[in-house]
């Protein structure tokens, strides 16, 4: 947020040095982020003098030049060459003279040097209103008062305006600094710690009236909940044009684009007090009325960026009595904004909900300074005050009469917020005992209201602008702040104490694996919580009744807590597809979150995501995709580095896979890890492969301590190994083989694997080819290859009367 020093200063009285001023706004919790010099004229017309032209003749080698005499009031008089149409003998003129910088209309320094242009000297450049900053008109040189004095600067003559303006990091609970006058009150407050005691400036509106009361508009506000204050009045015979300079400069100094008198006036006043306002043309309110609603889904309205947008029922407009004119607190409507032809407005100023603001701004993509204020919420009790002032502003500079009696509709009074202070919390929260009279004294200055004071503490009223301040531990905070956190003395001694601490702390452990991770070319990534309740469609594993709904989401893409890590992962893998890095190996450790009944639910977890490439394309390695045994290789050294020996293996249940396994221990699910089934991937408009592992990290947790104690003798008779290559319908999959396998036979198997697949044109249509290798292996003896050779038969005979399949 930018804040006008010279702005400041109109409501407090401060001669302080600009750097000083930040210093302590800064330690009040207004952090500078900046300090930027602005002048009304870039340059600050430095250099520029006025001249008087004593002579001016036609130059000999140029039709459309002149060369003239000027007088600079420093002696002799220069030569300068002009090309303009209008310069005359006897003028007084705008002079830039030689090494002054002047800048284009893009902002570029260009410097006045001397030179010759067609064979004649020139010592300095008679200026146009354009070349000097002051106007666009490029017709000819501009022609000052011929009472004026040669030598005169021009920076003086045209009330050039120097200004400090401050960049303030605004914090979001810091509603009530989102102004001038804000910033200007939290100032003060400062500095009357310092026993420096300023006037607080208010402007005055002693002097609004209403002048007659021709032309009333009517207001009807439908949803009291999400306006609780509505007020407005009509001003007519006003006169749309230019704002004065004075207005201008404030606008510019804090990066507003001046727009005509009328909007300039109710912009000014949005800085000044923090209270947003809006001129609707009254000319264009159907039926002399308005009325505040919510919008029918569906209707286009056009706003003032003349862009159409599609309103939702949640969407608060400012209506008349038959269309939409604005989006409440949001952007104004394009067909009923202030013109050159507007005579008479309506002037609004209310108080909108700020999560109603909030989500219509987000919905629609717009951040303006009115719903930036709104949202954050705003002081309810300014209203009328802010009305009466833009009022009177705009009958300065733009003239007319107040032609209503405002309307004013707050029908429930807000009350301000009540709190009592413990002395003991004070000095137990800042660590440090503070005398009443200090507390007293800051209190004051924050205008915060000491009710009554006991023993204990005090009673206070917290004004209504301060809405962030409504719990004992936030006035504390506020004392602290203005007290100083530099004045906060630290003790004489340091106590500290040593814990024991287990190395199989959660955070310990995830930093390792994230070290093992991140040593294998994996970057880490952290996903938003929140997620559309759309990707629940594409599981049906995942049931709506089991979400965490948000009470006020942002938008509708944002309204439910995330049921798992995939699907941000795979925004992820398209955000980075589309901008062309489609080799990626991600991880994050994150958190699901289910509800089950009245009980809400968080599980842990880390996800690996596989893509494209193992490795960067180079001129000596063969490129090759990161595969089904690629992944299940990295997870089974993550297990390994954890501490966890041999697991089981079972078919993935999980949906979200074409095909998979489960990491078992015991009978305890450890990780699935598989290939994510394309339509899931459509969904994310990915074209390559993704593969996808989950640890569910509560359980690993819950079993790593006890992972490095189980032993086994290393068995003393060998495993034998036996492959199938099988030709399947495609509709088959691995766990249709795992499990028929295990009903055949199960003693001696001890481990079933999938290690190639293949689908091509040199397979017939609607047939796949599975390698699978079967691990048996005998505790007390060695098998005989009879043995094996009889169990694989069965294989064989299974597989064909139960998967159709057939051997290749």
């Amino acid at each position: 947020m930018k804040i006008s020093y010279n702005w400041l200063r109109q409501f407090i009285k401060l001669d302080w040095e600009a750097e000083k001023t930040a210093e302590l706004l800064t330690n009040l919790g207004l952090e500078i982020e900046g300090i930027t010099p602005f002048q009304s004229v870039k340059g600050g017309l430095r250099g520029v003098v006025v001249g008087h032209v004593l002579s001016c003749e036609q130059h000999p080698n140029a039709d459309r030049l002149k060369i003239t005499r000027v007088n600079l009031g420093n002696g002799e008089p220069i030569q300068i060459v002009c090309g303009a149409p209008n310069v005359a003998e006897g003028q007084k003129v705008p002079v830039a003279t030689i090494g002054t910088t002047l800048y284009d209309e893009k902002g570029a320094p260009w410097k006045i040097k001397k030179g010759k242009i067609r064979g004649e000297e020139s010592h300095g450049m008679i200026c146009a209103e354009d070349e000097l900053g002051l106007g666009k008109s490029h017709d000819g040189i501009m022609v000052l008062d011929e009472n004026l004095v040669p030598g005169t600067p021009c920076s003086e003559l045209f009330k050039v305006e120097d200004d400090i303006v401050f960049e303030i990091g605004l914090t979001p609970n810091r509603a009530d600094a989102m102004s001038h006058f804000g910033v200007a009150r939290d100032l003060r407050a400062g500095l009357m710690q310092q026993d420096i005691h300023l006037e607080m400036i208010t402007p005055s509106v002693s002097s609004f009236r209403v002048d007659n009361r021709t032309l009333r508009i009517d207001v009807d506000v439908m949803d009291k909940k999400l306006t609780p204050r509505y007020a407005g009045v009509t001003i007519s015979g006003i006169k749309v044009m230019p704002s004065p300079q004075w207005l201008q400069n404030k606008l510019k100094a804090i990066g507003l684009t001046p727009k005509n008198n009328v909007v300039d006036a109710t912009n000014y006043v949005l800085h000044e007090l923090g209270q947003p306002l809006h001129a609707f043309d009254a000319a264009k309110i159907a039926g002399n009325k308005i009325i505040v609603k919510t919008a029918d889904p569906g209707t286009k309205f056009v706003t003032l960026d003349h862009v159409e947008r599609e309103l939702s029922e949640e969407d608060l407009m400012i209506c008349d009595a038959e269309k939409p004119m604005c989006i409440a607190g949001v952007f104004g409507g394009a067909h009923s904004g202030v013109t050159e032809t507007t005579t008479t407005i309506f002037l609004e100023s209310a108080y909108f909900n700020p999560v109603s603001i909030r989500k219509s701004a987000k919905r629609h993509g717009l951040n303006t300074d009115a719903s930036f204020r709104f949202e954050r919420g705003i002081d309810i009790n300014a209203v009328e005050y802010a009305l009466r002032r833009a009022a009177l502003l705009i009958q300065e500079v733009a003239g007319g009469e107040v032609t209503s009696d405002i309307v004013d509709l707050y029908p429930r009074k807000f009350e301000d917020f009540q709190v009592f202070l413990h002395y003991e919390k004070i000095n137990r929260l800042i660590g440090q005992n503070l005398p009443e009279e200090v507390v007293k004294s800051i209190l004051s200055s924050l205008e915060i209201k000491v009710n009554n004071i006991t023993e204990a503490g005090m009673g206070l009223t917290i004004p209504s602008y301060r809405v962030d301040v409504q719990r004992e531990a936030d006035v504390i905070e506020e004392i602290l702040r203005v007290y100083g956190y530099n004045n906060v003395r630290f003790g004489e001694k340091l106590n500290a104490s040593v814990s024991n601490s287990s190395r199989f702390e959660d955070y310990k452990i995830q930093n390792r694996i994230a070290e093992l991770l991140v040593s294998r070319g994996f970057f880490e990534i952290m996903a938003n919580s929140l997620t559309s309740p759309k990707y629940n469609e594409l599981s049906e594993k995942i049931r709506e009744e089991n979400n965490v709904t948000m009470l006020n989401p942002l938008s509708n893409d944002l309204s439910i807590m995330r049921r798992t890590l995939l699907f941000s992962g795979l925004e992820a893998i398209a955000y980075n597809v589309n901008r062309r890095r489609s080799d990626l190996k991600l991880f994050e450790f994150g958190k699901s979150y289910h509800q089950f009944g009245e009980d809400r639910v968080e599980n842990k977890h880390l996800a690996l995501f596989f893509t494209g490439n193992k490795s960067d394309e180079n001129w000596n390695t063969q490129s090759e995709k990161t595969g089904f045994f690629y992944a299940k290789g990295i997870v089974s050294v993550i297990l390994e580095r954890l501490g966890f020996g041999e697991m089981k293996y079972s078919p993935v249940k999980n949906d979200i896979f074409t095909e998979g396994i489960t990491f078992n221990l015991d009978k305890t699910k450890m990780v699935d890890i598989g290939v994510i089934r394309p339509d899931i991937l459509k969904a994310f408009d990915i074209k390559q492969e993704v593969l996808y592992a989950e640890f569910y990290w509560d359980n690993i947790l819950e079993h790593l301590e006890t992972a490095n104690m189980k032993y086994r003798d290393i068995p003393k008779f060998p495993e034998v190994r036996r492959d199938f290559a099988l030709l399947l319908d495609t509709s088959v999959k691995f766990s249709d083989i795992y499990t028929t396998a295990r009903q055949t036979e199960n003693n001696l198997l001890k481990n079933v694997n999938l290690f190639d697949v293949y689908e091509g044109d040199k397979l017939p249509a609607g047939k796949k080819s599975y390698a699978v290798s079967f691990t048996f292996q005998d505790n007390n003896k060695t098998l005989t290859d009879k043995q094996v050779d009889k169990i694989m038969e069965k294989f064989r005979n299974a597989f064909e009367n139960q998967l159709r399949a057939e051997l290749r």
